[in-house]
């Protein structure tokens, strides 16, 4: 990107004037690509009366319907992937192949919730009564308030606005004011297609301005919400006087457990793709390992390998990268800290351990850390960063232990050829997802929810789905 674009907000299919005075910024070299509005409470209001003036007519129309512009959207998507995957790295940093796989996924995705059109579902209860019939019928609950995070922005406006719109509900976006350009090209393309006014509407800003009017706000009957603990506890407070209901993603500390008699080869590869993807800002990939003693020093000396042979840099100026910066100089600064305390307290620095020399940007060595120990924050706190402690441990037992003690409840896995110790470890585990002899990356089709203060509710599927509905039980006396 060479021109600086001055983005405005989406509202009621139109673009509203406003002053940006967000500046958007390049995370591998820091170069300004974009300014956006923050969002007066005057825009905040109109975005929510323009959804709540559309939900009743939207609602009225057949499911099938509303699908077809879903399927719409996924087709301008695609028409659009390649430049859409260039804005997405320039904005966010990862590689380009991963910006590429998240503009295909989204477009996918889009399709995969149309197809849901047929397929949502009532029910017939059975009666104490003669004559009677009871029918649970699901409705949409109205204006959606989607709040999207920084790591995969693109997706996630998928992911909050399809089940939202396919099941009978308009909704208001606010994207990070990280990445907000790609939400705004999505809303370009939104433009092109003839989706109803106030069905569709983004605002942006910051949490502290627009976010919070979004979450306070009497007309939002729902808040999607993607992102850290703390924004979390502070949308269920702002939410807490209107009893809204909230769907919440909050991040993880992923154990991957690796037992003695796993393929160490498949393990090292999927811990690292899943340390290294999207320069380890994922919430549910692994971000600390239990390795069984007897096999520790081999799978370190070869998880060491695997991460240092990491190539990175600055995704728009290098080909075949595995990652590229952090988001931000407070991101490197956090990862940073996090090291030299781990290293303080004793954990010892195999690869890695330093802020890359990469010019301006944000870069992270690629690092591994052994010697680490349950108290540490290093295997506690989430690193969102390609660091990765190991704590060695006797068996299965004290790896599931220590792997369930933690304030998250996201994702874990497991790498095993035994399927005893997999099945044991499944049923053993408190998390939302287990992985086993795989990374950590869900399907579109699964569901995405975890236990603790890794969120409330869940995304993707039939489950997914129905978060975005209420019932309403029908009794019929004849």
């Amino acid at each position: 990107m060479t021109e600086i674009i001055h983005y405005q907000n989406f509202i009621a299919n139109a673009f509203v004037p406003s002053d940006p005075s967000i500046e958007v910024r390049n995370p591998a070299n820091n170069q300004l690509l974009a300014r956006v509005p923050e969002a007066s409470g005057e825009q905040v209001e109109a975005a929510i009366a323009a959804a709540r003036h559309a939900q009743k007519n939207w609602a009225a129309r057949p499911a099938i319907e509303r699908a077809g512009y879903l399927r719409k959207i996924a087709s301008k998507v695609r028409d659009n992937a390649e430049r859409l995957a260039h804005l997405i790295t320039a904005e966010q940093g990862k590689v380009l192949g991963l910006a590429r796989v998240e503009v295909n996924f989204t477009a996918d995705y889009l399709d995969y919730m149309a197809e849901w059109a047929r397929r949502l579902e009532g029910e017939v209860l059975t009666s104490d009564r003669v004559g009677e019939n009871i029918f649970l019928l699901r409705k949409p609950l109205g204006v959606v308030a989607g709040i999207l995070p920084w790591n995969f922005p693109f997706f996630l406006i998928a992911r909050k606005m399809a089940p939202a719109l396919v099941t009978g509900n308009t909704i208001v976006i606010k994207p990070s004011e990280e990445t907000p350009i790609n939400c705004f090209e999505f809303a370009r393309l939104v433009a092109e297609t003839d989706l109803p006014p106030g069905v569709f509407n983004v605002v942006s800003g910051t949490g502290a301005t627009a976010g919070q009017r979004l979450t306070r706000h009497a007309g939002v009957d729902l808040i999607s919400f993607t992102g850290s603990v703390d924004t979390g506890s502070r949308i269920m407070a702002a939410a807490a006087p209107n009893i809204t209901k909230l769907n919440l993603e909050l991040g993880g500390k992923a154990p991957a457990i690796v037992l003695a008699d796993a393929d160490l080869e498949l393990a090292v590869k999927a811990v690292t793709a899943s340390r290294v993807i999207n320069t380890g800002q994922v919430c549910n990939c692994a971000e600390r390992v239990y390795v069984e003693r007897k096999v520790a020093d081999q799978f370190i000396e070869q998880m060491a390998a695997s991460m240092a042979a990491t190539r990175y840099g600055d995704p728009l100026a290098e080909d075949d990268l595995d990652m590229g910066p952090l988001i931000n100089q407070a991101a490197l600064d956090k990862v940073a800290q996090m090291v030299r305390t781990a290293t303080g307290q004793g954990a010892e620095v195999v690869t890695g351990g330093a802020v890359a020399d990469k010019g301006a940007g944000f870069h992270y060595q690629p690092t591994v850390l052994a010697g680490c120990g349950s108290d540490m924050a290093i295997m506690r706190q989430e690193i969102f960063g390609p660091v990765l402690p190991i704590q060695i441990v006797e068996d299965l037992d004290e790896a599931i232990a220590l792997a369930n003690d933690s304030e998250y409840g996201l994702t874990s896995s497991v790498y095993t050829r035994s399927l005893s110790a997999a099945m044991r470890a499944s049923n053993e585990l408190d998390f939302g997802e287990t992985y086993i002899n795989r990374e950590n990356f869900e399907a579109m089709q699964g569901f995405h929810a975890g236990a603790r203060k890794s969120g409330i509710g869940g995304a993707d599927g039939k489950h997914g789905l129905y978060e975005y509905t209420h019932t309403h039980v029908v009794y019929i006396q004849i």
